[in-house]
């Protein structure tokens, strides 16, 4: 069985995330026609927009975090955090971050 394969271990646990980050405020919606089609996902809390964008499962996915503030810090830009990959990689990531 492929690892892209709808009943893969991975494609399992990759919705099993998705379901999390949902509970965790993310919001998605499809980008383009079909079942497949990419997703993006956003939320937004406190003093942060995090974005996810999911392309296929195993590559093409990458997540942000940006600063709400449009005030810049010495030494701080408005992209506070990134990661690029497949769906496990970044749906761990994401949930990883603080919500506060």
């Amino acid at each position: 069985m492929s690892p892209d394969s709808p009943d893969s271990a991975e494609v399992v646990t990759a919705k099993r995330l998705l379901d999390d980050l949902k509970t965790r405020g993310f919001q998605f919606q499809r980008t383009a026609p079909g079942e497949d089609g990419p997703l993006m996902g956003y939320r937004v809390i406190d003093h942060w927009v995090d974005m996810i964008y999911i392309e296929g499962f195993s590559h093409d996915c990458l997540a942000w975090r940006q600063r709400r503030s449009l005030l810049i810090l010495p030494g701080k830009g408005l992209l506070e955090r990134r990661v690029a990959g497949g769906a496990l990689t970044v749906f761990s990531e994401v949930l990883s971050w603080d919500t506060k």
